[in-house]
């Protein structure tokens, strides 16, 4: 079975959540980021709308004129092109995703 983990090592939910799992294939996304393709694939397979996966609390969000009400592409978009406001750990397991928050909530899935 193979596990990844979307994860920022300076984040400590991150950390705890990589601590869980067995072997993963890790995935520094600011420094490989997610294609919008990857992202909304992503979405998909967490059963969320694109604003729930940004990080709105991010200076970020606010510098870039961004809003909870923009269009779902506009978001996505936004997190492809900067990932520091995708909402982490994403860990993908047995055609799964679940977010980290708590970091405990992956292990439904693998």
């Amino acid at each position: 079975m193979a596990v990844t983990i979307w994860h920022n090592p300076r984040c400590s939910k991150s950390r705890q959540t990589l601590a869980l799992l067995d072997a993963p294939e890790v995935r520094l996304y600011l420094k490989d980021p997610p294609s919008v393709a990857e992202i909304t694939q992503a979405l998909s397979l967490l059963g969320m709308a694109p604003i729930e996966l940004m990080r709105t609390g991010e200076t970020l969000f606010k510098e870039l004129g961004l809003s909870k009400s923009e269009d779902g592409a506009t978001l996505i978009d936004a997190m492809a092109q900067n990932p520091i406001l995708i909402e982490r750990p994403i860990v993908f397991a047995n055609g799964k995703a679940a977010i980290g928050r708590p970091p405990e909530a992956v292990l439904t899935i693998v």
